[in-house]
């Protein structure tokens, strides 16, 4: 008999029993605690929603990872786990054996469902193993309150069944469910409709942030101090908010956002991307930061020299292991202030973003001492900037003594272009050449990928990958 018989039989036990939904439900108090996962699994794609009503009354784990079964939510799958669940609450005393008191409905914990299944590649894990004896082994708690998590992406101008169906029976039930999520987007969604939702989530439970919307900054200041409440957010992005019109009031709004910084205790990566309300203001948000960053990205936006001042002498950037000025001009910036910069995260950074930055020959050069000492850095990428073959020779000297360095990204050398900005393939191809020789040289094993600006006439911001040039 193979190892997989012991499964089958179970599986066929398991359907067989279902048959006779009154007889699974009172079979329930007297299965093995390893029965009732595969046997759940079996109600729920034959969706036997009243066993699946009495199986949450009887779930031996503290943690039932609904979400992990199902690939696109279910809406009659929920009403009967949520009218189990509401048998539950309403019990002063609870099942002696249930031990609910989470309820997972993110996309997640489909190992729980392939050990119990008896997949074998999954099952046998030390980790996971401990994690089930853990959920079995915890002494009986008050239900109340009762976690329910969730993934919010609001992205439609209105919520879709599932999602409103489950709002609308947390609301009713504040006082013993809580709705909790760790990573929050907002993507073009009306704000009188995230405000509503975001009253029946738990906030000081939410991890990461992404608003990703054309709000004006007077949109952004009405979220502000929902977000100084989400006081364990370790990751915030802010995306494409702009100003409504310069003035007073506009101050006003940025002082109310960047206020509620103070109370980010756990942010560790902050990216604000086309940020067109930051140049000059830069320090404002930079003040208020409570804690060193991990990660600081600001993208394609006009900083001032006072901006990029402020930001090299900023003490929560002095441990940054990755950074990104993607898109930020510096054409016009004083030569001395990126340098300062990288002298400033040299001893941390790991990752370096300085595409489209209006990079040319001479502001290259005032960074190579700099960028030379960041011994740690691992990723570097130049793209969208226009370099001579001189300089790139240059770089890739400074560069070759960086141990840790396995990923670089550069500029196609400014000779493989005509005078009209167009490529000429059989120009690059002579470059590639002479980059190889000059790897060659240097004598260290290197891959370096050579990528084509923007288009000089349309301002197709798609880059052209060739193949990397490789020297081993």
């Amino acid at each position: 008999m193979s190892v997989q018989n012991p499964l089958r039989l179970l599986d066929l036990a398991g359907m067989s029993l279902l048959r006779d939904e009154a007889s699974a439900i009172m079979a329930l108090k007297d299965l093995p605690t390893e029965l009732l996962p595969p046997l759940f699994m079996e109600a729920f794609c034959g969706r036997y929603s009243e066993t699946l009503k009495a199986m949450v009354q009887a779930w031996p784990f503290v943690r039932l990872p609904l979400g992990g079964l199902m690939k696109m939510p279910h809406l009659g799958t929920l009403q009967a786990v949520l009218d189990g669940l509401d048998i539950l609450l309403a019990q002063k005393d609870h099942p002696r054996r249930c031990k609910l008191r989470v309820l997972d409905l993110r996309n997640t914990s489909q190992d729980f469902w392939r050990m119990w299944s008896g997949d074998r590649a999954h099952g046998c894990s030390s980790s996971l193993m401990a994690q089930v004896a853990e959920d079995r082994s915890r002494t009986k708690q008050p239900m109340a309150p009762l976690e329910v998590f969730i993934e919010l992406h609001l992205k439609e101008r209105t919520l879709d069944g599932f999602l409103t169906y489950l709002i609308r029976w947390v609301e009713q039930r504040k006082a013993s469910v809580h709705l909790c999520c760790k990573k929050l987007r907002i993507l073009s969604f009306p704000m009188e409709n995230t405000m509503k939702v975001l009253s029946m989530v738990q906030l000081d439970c939410i991890q990461e942030v992404q608003v990703n919307c054309a709000w004006h900054l007077s949109t952004l200041a009405m979220f502000a101090p929902l977000l100084g409440q989400m006081n364990k957010v370790q990751r915030l992005l802010l995306s494409h908010i702009h100003l409504s019109a310069p003035g007073e009031q506009e101050q006003q709004h940025f002082a109310q956002i960047t206020s509620q910084f103070l109370r980010l205790h756990r942010l560790r990566d902050l990216h604000l991307e086309s940020p067109s309300y930051l140049e000059g203001c830069l320090d404002q948000i930079l003040r208020c930061l409570m804690t060193p960053l991990d990660n600081l990205a600001i993208t394609h936006c006009l900083l001032s020299d006072s901006d990029l001042s402020h930001l090299s002498q900023c003490p929560n950037i002095s441990q940054l292991k990755g950074l990104d000025l993607s898109g930020v001009t510096l054409t016009y910036s004083s030569p001395e202030l990126l340098p300062v910069l990288l002298q400033k995260v040299a001893a941390t950074l790991q990752e370096l973003y300085l595409e489209q930055c209006g990079i040319r020959d001479s502001h290259l050069e005032a960074i190579l001492q700099s960028l030379g000492r960041c011994s740690q850095l691992m990723f570097f990428s130049l793209r969208g900037n226009l370099i001579s073959m001189a300089m790139m020779e240059k770089l890739l000297r400074h560069t070759s003594g960086l141990p840790s360095l396995s990923q670089e990204l550069y500029p196609v050398p400014q000779e493989s272009y005509s005078s009209q900005g167009i490529l000429q393939l059989g120009k690059f191809a002579q470059c590639r050449t002479e980059l190889f020789e000059i790897l060659r040289v240097l004598g260290r094993p290197r891959i370096i990928w050579i990528s084509s600006s923007p288009c000089l006439h349309c301002g197709d911001n798609i880059f052209y990958h060739p193949q990397p040039i490789i020297y081993l």
